[in-house]
């Protein structure tokens, strides 16, 4: 009789189960943070922090070589605002910020932006096909070594995966999103550092559109 109950049960409880695994996924999706074990990164809630000019750190010495063997090096970038994005195929948060940071990048190419990514996680074969699935315009590193993760760390922490960090013209970090970025928060932080030098902005904390953005 016990045999014949559980045998009913069991399909309830994988169905209940099931449920489960789905509701995680729905929170995980809406930004909740969560610490995911054994999947290679730490959600981030999308959090951004600006500094001002002067409480910058920097500038930042990234380097290394992209998924298709070309060397890349954000010292070559000077006097650009560049945009840095650590990412891997398999992240959800990664798949879901992509077409945002494609879209933002191909706007903002004709104003000398620049956008690099930093994967340590996935061979060249899973790099490009996210790259090709998600019309990336833009070179990743391959940071097998970790390498480009050290550089980033040694001035600011980057403790999730995806985070997006803004350097100025000058290199120097300027803002950070830890977690999923929207394509409003990045051109809104862009714009701000694109405006500095030219004319007489302060700094992305001082723009209306980025402190919307916090």
């Amino acid at each position: 009789m016990a045999r014949r109950l559980l045998r009913a049960a069991a399909p309830v409880l994988v169905a209940v189960l099931a449920l489960a695994g789905c509701a995680t996924t729905t929170a995980h999706k809406a930004g909740t943070p969560a610490d995911v074990d054994k999947q290679g990164f730490v959600s981030g809630d999308g959090s951004t922090k600006t500094w001002p000019v002067g409480d910058r750190k920097g500038p930042v010495a990234l380097s290394g070589t992209d998924f298709e063997g070309t060397a890349v090096d954000v010292a070559d970038w000077r006097g650009k605002v560049v945009v840095v994005n650590t990412w891997y195929a398999n992240c959800p948060p990664c798949r879901s910020e992509a077409p945002d940071l494609a879209k933002v990048a191909n706007e903002y190419k004709s104003q000398g932006v620049e956008f690099v990514g930093v994967n340590g996680t996935d061979d060249k074969g899973a790099a490009e096909a996210f790259q090709s699935r998600f019309a990336i315009p833009y070179p990743s590193i391959a940071d097998t070594k970790g390498t480009a993760v050290a550089a980033l760390q040694g001035t600011v922490p980057v403790n999730a995966v995806p985070t997006t960090v803004f350097l100025d013209k000058d290199g120097h970090v300027a803002a950070r999103v830890v977690g999923s970025v929207e394509a409003s928060t990045v051109a809104a932080i862009v714009d701000g550092l694109v405006a500095e030098g030219a004319d007489g902005s302060a700094s992305p904390a001082a723009s209306p559109a980025a402190s919307a953005a916090q």
